[in-house]
């Protein structure tokens, strides 16, 4: 039995089928089961409510072989740590209770960095509270996921994408189809043990300067990068209700990438996964009409 959290998310969405269609037994944490397909509902089975409920885990991880922990930031927790670590204690103690052998967490690039980096920061913290259990352990340590630039979709379509990182500064992107194939292939993997981090560095290193000219070449359209200020970021954030720590905590991440964070491992081929942005603009941008003539 193979315990998957957070599986409508933009990883776990596409981690679930694979399971699926390898005959894997699959049970899914879903606070809300009606965003489910149909077709997933009724292949798996489903327990409905959050993962940071002890009695919904308690029935999640019953005679479960592995747990899939994927904690999504809680806009309005006092603090990353709050948002990471003290979330995900019901999961680790759930795992200690019912004996769960192996666990693959959701983690990102730059342990051991001694770079304070927010959210990055709490999701190591929340890896060493998964290895206290004495499960074997694989943490996912990934890059920006290129799936994010679709949250600027409604003004890649007016001609700008927007970050706060200098427009020449390169940092590696993984698109999250990509972290899904990992997943999908440790849990099925009963063989591995010990409690190691999985770097990965994505298909690409890529400055935003790079990916408005590939979004530009794939559209159609000319787009460009605008950097935008981080306090204004913040403001931002905070008008759409996040809490002054985890609007903070966003700011951070920036800030630590171009301390550069994501650059404490060396690109190899067996870190680099398949998609590049190219194919991934390719397969998730609608190209611009024909008859659209060019935007200043």
């Amino acid at each position: 039995m193979i315990v998957v959290t957070a599986p409508t998310g933009q990883i776990g969405s596409k981690l679930v089928p694979a399971l699926l269609e390898r005959g894997e037994p699959v049970r899914l944490v879903a606070r809300d089961p009606g965003k489910l397909p149909a077709g997933v509902r009724e292949r798996a089975e489903v327990v409905a409510g959050s993962h940071r409920d002890r009695a919904v885990l308690d029935r999640a991880l019953d005679g479960a072989d592995a747990l899939f922990w994927l904690m999504p930031a809680a806009a309005t927790a006092s603090s990353p740590y709050e948002a990471y670590v003290t979330a995900s204690i019901p999961g680790a103690d759930a795992v200690v209770r019912h004996g769960v052998p192996r666990v693959v967490v959701v983690s990102a690039l730059g342990r051991g960095s001694q770079i304070y980096a927010g959210h990055i920061s709490a999701s190591h913290a929340m890896e060493d509270l998964f290895r206290s259990t004495g499960a074997h352990v694989r943490a996912l340590a990934l890059p920006t996921f290129m799936d994010n630039i679709l949250r600027q979709a409604a003004t890649i379509r007016a001609g700008v994408v927007s970050g706060t990182l200098p427009a020449g500064f390169t940092m590696p992107w993984i698109a999250t189809k990509d972290i899904a194939a990992l997943a999908a292939g440790l849990l099925l993997d009963r063989s591995w043990t010990g409690q190691e981090p999985v770097e990965v560095l994505g298909g690409d290193d890529l400055s935003y300067s790079d990916i408005a000219r590939i979004l530009t070449e794939v559209a159609g359209v000319p787009i460009r990068y605008e950097r935008g200020d981080r306090a204004a970021v913040r403001r931002f954030l905070v008008d759409r209700g996040f809490s002054e720590a985890m609007a903070r905590s966003v700011v951070d991440m920036d800030v630590a990438a171009e301390r550069g964070i994501n650059h404490g491992t060396a690109r190899t081929a067996g870190n680099t996964t398949p998609t590049t942005f190219r194919e991934f603009a390719e397969e998730t941008l609608e190209p611009a009409p024909a008859e659209a003539g060019p935007r200043s």
